[in-house]
């Protein structure tokens, strides 16, 4: 009822009938703006500032010692954790883990803990019981905790501080950023011992490190932004593209981390939506994506939309407004002269900026990434269908995956598919092919800390090339005092650590069911034997463990180089080879210290290509991901190790590169919980995509593997292609944002940005001139900016006035006061 009075009229009831913290106040202001434009938002806003200091200050909330309510149950949930800890230390002595299986363990464990002793102090502290004190009645209702409501409300501190104060301080972080293993299960209120208050100091001064190193780092990347993203200005309303991309649910860990609507809202749909039942047109192509058309679309339960993008739009210089949608300062469609180059730029590395400083709020408790995870837990209810999966049943009973492009997938009683999911290699299923599942249930569970290598058929272990000291060590526990096998790079370079089954009867090599190949097994470097040689083993055994990396904290300190690079389109070190085409794997002839792996094609009748076949060669040691009769697709990792950008431009082209560099940089600012609209993101990398490579250079004027501007290659050819000559062929080109400022065709903003000598003496030598089309040249030469009002088409524009209009009316006579009058006058 307070707020009430303050409402312009139209304003729905059930936004203010309702605890309104910072997201409903959001929404509240949100929904005015929609309906009543900027006057009456600017004063509905300054009544609720007004309203909010009042009542801030008659409420009197202090924070005192009990408001911090530790959970009741916190002393069992630790002491849970205590007895599982001695389970995974037994497992360790009796040789049964590795040293490092044993810390990511209990890494694991403590940070679930933490997770759940926090959960029961939010929900202990966040509800409270009120007891009538005439009728004795007890109603629970939303808490007045002074603490909570703080934490609450959005105004200030975190859930992540909270528990801190009053559940556990948790896990730490040494200044190497691995997490030592014993958590701090004191908080503040309880005070903490010596020794936590000194592992806390660990992480207090890494904190205040990083943020004054990393300061410079994140203005660093925003200038390297602006730089490269300056000339992007929004020229003209519609290019009449016909190309778009495809945008969907985005899905991790089985988990819908952002749904469709929020993905497509305010975008232009580039096809017509339509609903799949009944066959209406839901939405127009070419109309804007407002919040009501995105509620048809996700109540029609449409899976994917086709929506128009910058990284399609075809202007020549810019992009337009109809590929661009939304802006997302104002609520409504982008005028033409706004610099979205600029505001992508910074809306981008503004976030950087703060990021850096986020290490130091949490006083460096570790921040696990997501606690890993070790099973595929079904969403919806279904039946179960297993595509191109192979497995094999173990001893036990149970059954294992034993291909890495496994997929399981649910179906809807209508045949729609509802669920899709990769099956991890090694997993072992819980439900069968046809199987009714349920929502919630259980369908497949693995190790999240080592990936096996499995034998598909059942022998005697053999060990070759497993030389002592050479290829591999006998590494001695010092603690459980059981020694491993452990491969070990080598130089020696015809010495290829695997391991044979044997057949027990004919002392040959086993074969691999349905081929022809020896089941021979190569170790990569670091993985510990599992197997012993001369025991019988059965299929679906491991008889090797390759490691993960123990657990460092995944923090924006590690995300901002890792945006940088991304931005930089940096080859990574040891990046997975890919598939360049769709066929099946065989293995080929070994050559010195690298393993052939070949790659063939099958016609449409089912024949292979053998002209076609692709080989790769994968160093030695390295782990390779497919086995020989496995249908691989184009841009499938044959090894492993992180993908390289150029690798996905040049295999799948430049939509699905740019769907992948748009979502690693997410998942980097994801993390951190900063939302970033995709758009900002499509901006930079379609300034990084701007240049192509000639290839064939027909009759063109260009030279092989010049680089050239797109738009300048199109003109060439439409030019040569109107002569009846041959146009010149090129390849797509991904530069990172340092060298795309570089290499822009002003050398004025070029010069200003880095290696200034460099730049203007390359200019000289060309003899090159600056069309000044860019904002920074612009400004560098005092000129008027071509962004905005400054745009060269609205400077042409004459404001004429048309009496004939029956809107005309005459303008009003200017009325001054008599001694303003006067004094002009005297002038």
């Amino acid at each position: 009822r307070v707020i009430r009075g303050k409402l312009p009229p139209g304003v729905p009831f059930e936004y203010v009938n309702k605890v309104l913290n910072k997201k409903a106040l959001s929404a509240l202001i949100d929904v005015c703006y929609r309906k009543h434009k900027n006057k009456e938002t600017v004063l509905l806003a300054d009544r609720l500032r007004t309203l909010g200091f009042n009542f801030a200050t008659s409420a009197g909330v202090s924070v005192c010692m009990d408001d911090m309510v530790i959970p009741p149950k916190k002393k069992d949930l630790v002491e849970a954790a205590q007895k599982e800890l001695e389970r995974v230390v037994d497992q360790y002595q009796e040789g049964l883990i590795t040293d490092g299986e044993r810390y990511n363990k209990v890494v694991d464990i403590w940070a679930g803990v933490a997770d759940r002793v926090a959960e029961e102090m939010m929900s202990g502290i966040g509800r409270e019981v009120i007891v009538d004190p005439e009728t004795g009645e007890r109603a629970e209702e939303s808490s007045f905790n002074p603490i909570y409501i703080m934490a609450d409300s959005g105004a200030r501190g975190s859930p992540q501080q909270m528990r801190q104060l009053a559940a556990m301080r948790g896990l730490m972080a040494k200044p190497s950023g691995e997490i030592i293993e014993t958590p701090i299960t004191a908080n503040f209120r309880e005070g903490l011992s010596v020794l936590q208050y000194f592992i806390s100091t660990h992480g207090a001064r890494k904190g205040l490190a990083d943020t004054a190193l990393k300061t410079a780092n994140s203005g660093y990347l925003t200038r390297r932004l602006v730089d490269v993203a300056q000339d992007a200005v929004v020229a003209e309303f519609d290019c009449g593209t016909l190309d778009g991309i495809r945008v969907t649910k985005l899905e991790e860990a089985g988990e819908v981390i952002q749904p469709l609507g929020e993905r497509i809202l305010g975008r232009v749909a580039l096809e017509d939506v339509v609903d799949p039942l009944t066959g209406e047109v839901i939405v127009e192509a070419n109309t804007e994506l407002d919040e009501d058309k995105v509620a048809a679309i996700e109540e029609a339960g449409i899976e994917e939309v086709v929506i128009r993008s910058v990284l399609t739009c075809q202007t020549r210089r810019g992009v337009c407004a109809m590929c661009y949608g939304r802006d997302l300062a104002r609520g409504y469609r982008v005028n033409i002269g706004e610099a979205i180059g600029i505001i992508a730029a910074q809306s981008i590395g503004e976030p950087g900026t703060q990021l850096t400083m986020r290490t130091f709020h949490i006083g460096g408790a570790a921040a696990r990434g997501k606690i890993e995870q070790s099973a595929l837990e079904t969403r919806t209810e279904g039946t179960v269908r297993l595509r191109n999966t192979q497995t094999v049943r173990k001893r036990d009973g149970s059954v294992v995956v034993m291909n890495r492009h496994g997929e399981l997938v649910v179906m809807d009683d209508t045949g729609r598919e509802r669920e899709h999911h990769r099956l991890v290699y090694g997993a072992v299923l819980k439900v069968e092919d046809g199987a009714r599942v349920g929502a919630g249930q259980i369908a497949a569970e693995w190790d999240p800390f080592a990936s096996p290598i499995l034998t598909e058929v059942g022998g005697i272990v053999q060990y070759a090339d497993l030389v002592e000291g050479v290829t591999a060590i006998e590494k001695v526990d010092e603690v459980t005092g059981l020694s491993r096998k452990i491969v070990i790079e080598s130089r020696a370079a015809d010495l290829r650590p695997r391991i044979t089954i044997i057949d027990p009867e004919t002392g040959e090599p086993m074969k691999i069911p349905g081929t022809d190949l020896d089941a021979r097994y190569l170790l990569p470097v670091g993985a510990n034997i599992v197997a012993v040689e001369g025991e019988h083993i059965t299929p679906g055994e491991a008889i090797a463990k390759i490691p993960r990396d123990t657990t460092k904290v995944q923090d924006i300190t590690g995300g901002l180089p890792r945006v940088a690079e991304l931005f930089e389109a940096r080859k990574p070190k040891d990046h997975a080879i890919i598939s360049e085409i769709d066929g099946v794997v065989s293995f080929g002839k070994d050559t010195k210290g690298k393993r052939k792996v070949m790659i063939t094609p099958y016609g449409i009748d089912g024949q292979p290509l053998n002209d076609q076949a692709r080989e790769y060669l994968i160093p030695k040691g390295k782990h390779i991901q497919v086995q020989p009769g496995d249908h691989v697709r184009a841009g499938d990792p044959l090894q492993d190790g992180p993908a390289n950008p150029h690798d996905i431009l040049r295999v799948k082209g430049e939509k699905e590169l740019a769907a992948w560099l748009v979502n690693e940089i997410q998942q980097v600012y994801r993390l951190q919980g900063v939302g970033i609209n995709d758009k900002h993101i499509e901006v930079i990398v379609r300034q990084m995509l701007r240049r192509v490579r000639i290839k064939e250079v027909g009759d063109t004027n260009f030279l092989v593997d010049e680089q050239v501007e797109k738009y300048v290659f199109e003109r060439e050819n439409a030019r040569v292609m109107e002569r009846g000559g041959q146009p010149a062929v090129a390849e797509p080109m991904l530069l990172g944002i340092t060298k795309a400022s570089l290499s822009t065709e002003s050398f004025i903003s070029a010069s200003s940005f880095q290696e200034t000598t460099k730049v203007l003496t390359e200019a000289a030598i060309c003899g090159k001139t600056d069309d000044l089309r860019g904002i920074k040249e612009n400004v560098i030469m005092g000129r008027l900016i071509p962004a905005g009002t400054g745009l060269p088409a609205y400077k042409r524009l004459q404001v004429v006035l048309d009496e004939k209009s029956p809107t005309y009316a005459p303008p009003a006579p200017l009325r001054v006061a008599q001694p303003e009058l006067a004094a002009v006058g005297e002038e």
